[in-house]
């Protein structure tokens, strides 16, 4: 099992509305699962699923794996991959409502899983990407309440397999976003929520490194390393990492979002 790259977090301090709420599946997708064949098996349709996945089409892949999930409802792969189609959902609309919608079954999904098998690396990730996702579309303290999960999750994915490029990414990104914290942005956010987590740059900079080292094909990374390089001051290394990582195939839903962000700091640097 596999979870690919769809990683996002956000700054916990950055003042935005509470619109998180837990979702239940829509008549939308009930109408979608109900689309598909019952004659088939949950094998077949979950390899049916996986085609779509492989080609980010988070509508056509749910169209085979609910109808997969009601065969299967304690499949953890399948309970995971159908978390990473919510989230290619939430990247393909513009509406915020949806996008939150949207999130909270890819929470709830992964929590299941999570939950389902606790020494599943894959399951915990999920996890932690789930509620990343939804951090730019959630209020200051929702931020900081579910940092504190994706710090966890992304920690004991770890503890389970090293091995996994995304759990450093993830645990990267919670660094910066920590680290991007500072003077009166942090002074206020802690009068209100107390005293905060205070990891640096370099810390950051560390994981995304690790990610790399792992996975020397996945954009997310290198985009990200040279957004903390930048940070740091250390402008040759950034427009070394960001220059190879605009220049990789696509491999993940969000990369060519990612590679227009890359060219656009490298722009700045020159």
């Amino acid at each position: 099992m596999q979870i690919r790259g769809d990683v996002a977090l956000t700054n916990p301090g950055t003042m935005q509305p509470s619109l998180f709420r837990k979702a239940s599946v829509s008549a939308t997708v009930l109408l979608l699962s109900c689309a598909v064949s019952w004659s088939q098996s949950a094998g077949e349709l979950i390899r049916e699923g996986d085609i779509s996945d492989a080609r980010f089409d988070g509508g056509a892949s749910l169209q085979s794996y609910l109808p997969a999930e009601k065969l299967e409802p304690k499949n953890v792969a399948l309970l995971v991959h159908i978390s990473r189609a919510y989230r290619y959902l939430m990247s393909d609309t513009a509406k915020t409502s949806e996008k939150l919608r949207l999130g909270a079954l890819a929470v709830t999904y992964a929590e299941r899983a999570a939950a389902l098998e606790p020494k599943d690396a894959d399951a915990q990730l999920a996890v932690a990407i789930s509620y990343g996702k939804l951090q730019p579309l959630v209020s200051s303290g929702e931020k900081v309440r579910t940092a504190r999960i994706i710090k966890s999750q992304a920690e004991k994915a770890i503890r389970l397999d090293r091995g996994n490029d995304l759990t450093w990414h993830v645990l990267g990104r919670w660094n910066m976003g920590y680290a991007e914290l500072t003077g009166l942005k942090r002074t206020l956010a802690e009068l209100t929520y107390g005293t905060l987590p205070a990891p640096t740059y370099a810390d950051a900079a560390r994981c995304f490194e690790k990610a790399i080292a792992l996975n020397p094909r996945r954009v997310i990374n290198y985009i990200e390393l040279g957004q903390v390089y930048s940070e740091m001051g250390r402008t040759a290394d950034a427009r070394r990492v960001l220059s190879k990582g605009v220049a990789l195939k696509q491999t993940d839903k969000d990369d060519p979002e990612m590679k227009r962000r890359g060219r656009d700091i490298l722009a700045k640097l020159r």
